[in-house]
């Protein structure tokens, strides 16, 4: 600390040193301002350029180095003389014109030009378009390729179903056409028709079909189900009944439509990608090493051969055969009026009807009715059983996991749990850790 007792060591200047001090007037006494100050030590003022008078170089917008500025008690410290927090000085008031890029508005960035950034971002979404086209064109058709998902990952199995008299049990087959274990697939129909088959009390079954179609395997597999089934079947099309969904139901001894119902769509698709072009504008070089010439010939780094072509072709209408002769023995037509009504496209209800497709404009609850009456069940003092469970959303959020979510756990509404109270019942049911 400084001999001298002037000084307080640590008061600030704008040079860096530390600003002398006087003695105050005594306690009690007024300054030549007039006002009380408190006995001790104060800062010497110093004078300060008038902040409203700009000078000529802060008229012409140059900087101007402040003059030396003053740190009284309102600067810095307090009436009592103690050091005052940042957060509570006043805002600087020197005569200080800012330069005039300060007001400048900002210059816009100009963006870069070249570079195969662009090209890249274009090819993406060139091949997301390219994806999505291909999985709608799923949408209604009878596939020679599969998507397939996770074995039971969306199991729509029922436990076993109580019925206490004659029953007409029903299957939802909404969806794609395809091996996931769920009434869509060939594992989860035979199961359910085994479940409706070995009941005594389930005189019929209805099949309430709304789907545009899958894969041409797993609709043939199904199909046959459908076919040795030993009980009548009766199908209820709800918007769309088309490709290897009604390959199925073809085999069902009475179709129900509605008038708007899209039904039908006889055909088979295979789709082969070609993105050797874009691959090039990509810059992507590909290099197949494969045990023959046409190994690679579906993974669309390069375009069909002439000899390619043609043998997917062949291929397609040999599957396609398949498809026209189920449809012929389930309904009871020809080949020939199949194949005349096997263009891909669909029909509407009443024209299915008229062509054969179908049999009859109706309900769900004439197809009820239709089962009923085929099953030998007399008036209508009948059971409707649903075989196709309906999970809760926790039954099916455990099923997204991939974890066996059980009975216990498909009667509890997901709704109603807290976050805290699902983490810990995951974390029960080992799914978290």
């Amino acid at each position: 600390m400084s001999d001298n007792p002037s000084m307080i060591p640590g008061t600030p200047e704008p040079n860096g040193s530390a600003a002398p001090l006087v003695p105050s007037s005594p306690q009690g006494q007024a300054s030549q301002s007039g006002q009380p100050q408190a006995a001790g030590y104060t800062n010497v003022q110093q004078a300060q350029p008038q902040a409203s008078q700009p000078t000529q170089s802060q008229a012409q917008g140059q900087p101007q180095q402040a003059a030396s500025s003053s740190f009284g008690s309102t600067q810095g410290y307090s009436n009592q003389g103690a050091p005052q927090p940042p957060y509570v000085q006043q805002p600087y008031a020197g005569g200080y014109a800012a330069p005039q890029y300060a007001y400048a508005p900002a210059q816009a960035a100009q963006p870069k030009k070249g570079g195969k950034g662009g090209w890249i971002a274009l090819g993406i979404i060139l091949f997301a378009i390219v994806f999505v086209f291909t999985i709608g064109a799923l949408s209604c058709s009878h596939t020679v390729s599969s998507l397939t998902s996770g074995a039971d990952a969306f199991s729509s199995m029922s436990d076993e179903v109580i019925t206490s008299g004659d029953s007409v049990g029903v299957i939802d087959m909404m969806g794609t056409i395809q091996y996931d274990g769920s009434s869509c697939s060939p594992e989860g129909l035979r199961d359910l028709l085994k479940e409706a088959e070995e009941n005594p009390d389930i005189k019929a079954v209805v099949l309430r079909v709304d789907s545009g179609g899958g894969t041409a395997t797993a609709g043939e597999e199904m199909a046959a189900y459908v076919r040795d089934f030993s009980k009548p079947i009766v199908v209820s099309s709800a918007s769309m009944n088309c490709s290897a969904a009604y390959e199925i139901s073809s085999q069902a001894d009475y179709i129900y439509v509605n008038e708007t119902t899209a039904i039908g769509a006889i055909g088979t698709i295979m789709q082969v990608q070609d993105i050797s072009g874009l691959l090039d504008m990509l810059g992507i070089k590909t290099e197949n090493i494969a045990s023959a010439d046409s190994k690679d010939s579906s993974y669309g780094t390069r375009p069909l051969t002439d000899e390619e072509r043609q043998y997917y072709q062949d291929l397609v209408d040999e599957i396609n055969e398949t498809f026209i002769q189920n449809v012929a023995d389930g309904r009871g037509m020809s080949v020939e009026e199949v194949r005349e009504l096997a263009t891909g496209l669909q029909f509407a209800g009443k024209t299915s009807v008229e062509n054969g497709i179908a049999d009859e404009i109706g309900t769900y609850d004439d197809a009820l009715g239709k089962a009923a009456e085929l099953g030998g069940i007399s008036g209508e003092n009948y059971e409707v059983v649903n075989l196709t469970s309906t999970s809760s959303d926790l039954g099916y959020l455990m099923d997204l996991l991939g974890a066996d979510s059980g009975s216990a756990l498909d009667d509890i509404d997901l709704s109603q749990l807290s976050a805290e109270d699902l983490v810990n019942l995951l974390k029960e049911e080992g799914v978290l850790s």
